[in-house]
């Protein structure tokens, strides 16, 4: 009977990468929530935390992938 050798990735190695996958997916979402709260405030709290509308308006614009 022939023997059949399975080569299989380490199981450290499976583990960076969907560990990696996970910090990008959650560090993306992160920054979507934030530009979408961002974009809530009104002038008044904008000049509180010192930044310009104009600012904010690009910020939130930018697609959630993008830091």
């Amino acid at each position: 009977m022939p023997q059949t050798h399975i080569f299989t990735l380490p199981l450290r190695t499976r583990s960076g990468i969907l560990s990696r996958l996970r910090t990008a997916v959650l560090a993306a979402l992160t920054r979507h929530r934030e530009r979408q709260r961002l974009a809530t405030l009104d002038a008044h709290l904008l000049r509180d935390i010192g930044l310009d509308p104009l600012e904010v308006r690009r910020e939130c614009t930018k697609p959630f992938w993008q830091p």
